[in-house]
């Protein structure tokens, strides 16, 4: 066990696991953000929303494939805006609050069902 002053390289000890924070947001561990800037594409069946993910899976931009199979505001691609905590469905918001902001062209996706259907959220932006 180190000793307690050498415990922290370079002296920049937060506190408590917050050193940890920064460094596990690039290592697929997310930070906790208030509100996110999301997107998603929601399909009533369980077969359009697998066909939506393999145009995703190929490459296709989340916007495009939000266009041609969400069912709901897809001439927006599919985006919601930002949204805060307590905002939307609780399971949507559990995986949505947990995803890393991405792009359109190269997104990081996952999938929800809610009382709504099946979703594949992306998140634009976190703060």
């Amino acid at each position: 066990m180190a000793p307690k002053g050498k415990a922290a390289a370079g002296g920049k000890d937060k506190g408590k696991g917050k050193g940890k924070a920064d460094t596990e947001e690039k290592g697929g561990k997310v930070k906790g953000a208030q509100q996110i800037n999301v997107r998603h594409i929601l399909c009533e069946k369980h077969s359009k929303k697998e066909e939506a993910l393999a145009k995703l899976k190929a490459g296709a931009k989340f916007d495009e494939v939000a266009r041609e199979f969400s069912e709901d505001k897809a001439r927006t691609g599919g985006a919601l805006g930002w949204k805060t905590r307590g905002d939307l469905d609780p399971t949507f918001e559990a995986v949505a609050f947990e995803l890393e902001a991405s792009t359109t062209v190269n997104p990081k996706y996952a999938e929800a069902k809610t009382g709504f259907g099946y979703h594949i959220i992306m998140v634009d932006g976190r703060k």
